[in-house]
């Protein structure tokens, strides 16, 4: 089955209409890429990639690792703010480390070594180390962006495929169509397209439906 917006959106569909009424909450709809022909031993076939998607089911909350004026400024715009004086408080405390992957991450430049050194230990396995700002960018812009973006990376070296949130069962179908092509589009541009073997959609708790197969 070729990948087309149509077979994507028929998937969706058949996703949504197969967990209508079945819980009590909100499901997530889900999309799961099975990968082939790529040698995940080598680093540089492993995905680790972060996508705007057009309609986001969820914003992210957005941290920034900065001092002075660029914190001040900062303030106004992102949910939590951490000092270069505040950092030493990460490095032991498992509760405030994991409270910091629930985040999108920057930093300024002159915090990304003391940030590596820190909590590289703790973020870059769970691909989350911060996108630095670079001098002259739109800081609101920057952080409009990462509210919007979701994380997409294989886990592991033998396990080739990716999964991820797209949307909620109520979002609109063609937004959630939207959102999946978005993913599948960036997935192409770095494994290429014969390198994608199978695509799924489902919800929380239904069944998996074939976009590719």
């Amino acid at each position: 089955m070729p990948l087309t917006k149509t077979t994507v959106s028929q998937a969706v569909e058949q996703a949504i209409a197969d967990g209508k009424g079945k819980r009590k909450f909100t499901q997530s709809v889900d999309l799961a890429i099975n990968l082939a022909g790529l040698d995940f031993r080598k680093p540089e076939n492993r995905l680790n990639l972060s996508i705007i998607l057009p309609f986001p089911p969820k914003e992210s909350p957005v941290a920034i690792f900065a001092d002075g004026q660029a914190a001040t400024e900062a303030k106004a715009v992102v949910d939590l703010v951490i000092s270069s004086a505040d950092l030493p408080s990460y490095a032991t405390d498992k509760a405030k480390q994991a409270e910091l992957l629930k985040y999108s991450l920057l930093a300024t430049p002159p915090l990304m070594a003391q940030v590596g050194k820190v909590l590289g230990p703790v973020l870059a396995p769970k691909g989350k180390m911060p996108k630095p700002i670079l001098p002259n960018s739109n800081l609101k812009s920057l952080v409009d962006s990462a509210k919007r973006s979701i994380s997409v990376r294989t886990k592991g070296k033998n396990l080739p495929v990716v999964h991820c949130i797209v949307g909620r069962e109520n979002l609109a179908p063609e937004q959630i169509t939207e959102n999946v092509l978005a993913v599948v589009e960036a997935v192409f541009r770095k494994t290429g397209e014969k390198s994608v073997a199978k695509i799924f959609i489902k919800t929380t708790m239904g069944k998996s439906f074939a976009v590719v197969n």
